[in-house]
């Protein structure tokens, strides 16, 4: 099945080409907006429009101030440094009307709400300050010289390039955390696979390599006494350890395809229908296994039927590695709204005398997770009468 992924956001859908485009399209707006004015507005009170600046210098001056606007989404912070530097010597060399400073001050703003949202704070707390720090000598400098009073203070100033600055610094620390979550589910993610596997490779592995270590002990016991059923144990050992083999393959198999379905492989998944190989590998192990299945079999969603398997399979495990019964009763019953699974055995829960007794396991841990991940209940311990109880109810 494929797997959706969500679209991305519209303004990530635009390639840079176009945003390159757009922006020196708005360059050349802004330039023809600073030109146009020049001729046909006039600056109050009788002021000159220019310091005997020609038309063919003005118009390059006002190329030279939009270029920084086109050179944003490469160099945000040559382009600020190359603005700041023009606009403070617009102001010293030629007479500014009221509105083109204020497209001054507009682009500078812009410019320095990108540079917060795409570089880090140290750089654009220093460009803030420097930017605050131009406009008020510009008004400064305007005045002294006797040019038109723009009939502003620092503290409007100040209010927009921090509005500025903090819109394009949340919009850097959204991006962050954005990033930081990513990062946090990808590993997430890794562990949770790291698990399966391991739950996967322990359930598949343990009650095979128990059944070897009880046939080995066995045949080892009466080699030189009985060498007929020694030679059974050995060819019982040699089945179960080609088939335990061919089940790795056939794991690493699945794994390499990365299919998009965790439960997905080459072959349908080992479920509940896998019950029967089971029981004959516990018996040759000395084992019975009785199965006994009540209510109205139905298929079962792929990772409840695997789910079900497994635990079953890692409480017989338990039951031929660790008890001493030599009967394991299993009922799995068919609810409206659950699957039931019992396992039961009559022994004592003294270990067996082989190899197998000193290793340390993690069934019933394994058993609790995986029932847990399907939103069931699970239990296990000791019977009154005797002997030992694992219950799974598996939401199905």
């Amino acid at each position: 099945m494929e797997q959706a992924f969500p679209r991305p956001p519209l303004l990530k859908q635009i390639p840079r080409y176009v945003w390159n485009v757009l922006l020196w399209g708005a360059a050349g707006l802004y330039a023809t907006a600073i030109c146009l004015g020049r001729v046909f507005l006039q600056v109050p009170n009788g002021h000159p429009v220019s310091r005997d600046l020609s038309p063919s210098l003005w118009v390059a001056l006002s190329l030279l101030l939009a270029a920084p606007v086109g050179a944003a989404l490469r160099r945000p912070v040559s382009a600020f440094c190359l603005l700041l530097v023009e606009s403070a010597a617009a102001v010293v060399f030629t007479s500014h009307t009221p509105w083109e400073w204020l497209l001054v001050l507009a682009a500078m703003d812009a410019l320095l709400l990108y540079l917060a949202a795409v570089r880090p704070r140290r750089i654009s707390i220093l460009a803030a300050t420097l930017a605050l720090a131009a406009q008020v000598a510009e008004i400064q400098c305007s005045n002294i010289q006797g040019k038109p009073p723009f009939q502003i203070s620092a503290v409007p100033l100040a209010s927009v390039i921090l509005a500025a600055w903090s819109i394009g610094n949340s919009v850097r620390q959204h991006g962050a955390y954005a990033e930081a979550l990513r990062i946090q589910a990808a590993a997430q993610a890794v562990t949770a696979e790291r698990l399966r596997i391991a739950r996967e490779l322990h359930d598949q592995v343990a009650h095979d390599i128990g059944v070897i270590a009880i046939q080995a002990g066995a045949a080892g016991l009466i080699l030189d006494t009985r060498p007929e059923h020694a030679r059974t144990a050995l060819s019982v050992i040699e089945v179960t350890s080609r088939e335990t083999l061919a089940g790795l393959r056939r794991m690493l198999v699945s794994l390499r395809r990365a299919e998009a379905d965790e439960y997905s492989t080459t072959e349908p998944a080992v479920g509940l229908e896998a019950l029967p190989r089971l029981a004959d590998r516990s018996a040759a192990a000395g084992v019975e296994v009785q199965v006994a299945w009540n209510g109205a079999r139905r298929p079962l969603p792929p990772e409840v039927d695997l789910a079900a398997f497994r635990i079953i399979q890692e409480a017989v495990t338990n039951v031929v590695r660790h008890s001493t019964a030599r009967q394991c009763l299993v009922h799995v019953e068919f609810r409206p709204a659950e699957l039931v699974i019992d396992v039961l055995d009559e022994g004592r829960g003294e270990p067996r005398d082989t190899p197998a007794r000193t290793a340390a396991g993690f069934g019933i841990a394994g058993m609790r997770e995986r029932v847990a991940l399907l939103g069931g209940l699970f239990s296990a311990g000791p019977r009154p009468e005797g002997g030992f109880q694992v219950t799974a109810r598996l939401p199905a």
